[in-house]
């Protein structure tokens, strides 16, 4: 049961990063203080997945065939949630 709330965690996780496209349809979400708020969280999320999944397929042997997919998409997800992070925060010393 553990096994499969876990998958199914790392599922909805998969998931959820793609609603930033509904959210952006909104005119306040684009404006500055907002975009840059929706971006940071929405960045720490991918971030906290791709961990998330990587710990669970590896320390909890969760070597599914959807967990396989899940780790493959949130690591992506969660480098690129480092260099979103990363656009925001190195323009800011330069």
């Amino acid at each position: 049961m553990k096994n499969k709330m876990i998958t199914f965690i790392s599922t909805i996780m998969m998931i959820v990063p793609w609603t930033i496209f509904l959210i952006r349809t909104f005119d306040w979400a684009l404006q500055s203080p907002a975009a840059e708020i929706i971006i940071s969280c929405y960045a720490a999320f991918m971030i906290i997945s791709g961990i998330f999944t990587i710990v669970s397929y590896v320390k909890l042997k969760l070597q599914n065939n959807l967990m396989k997919i899940c780790l493959l998409i949130n690591s992506i997800y969660a480098v690129v949630g480092v260099m979103a992070i990363g656009m925001m925060i190195v323009p800011k010393f330069m």
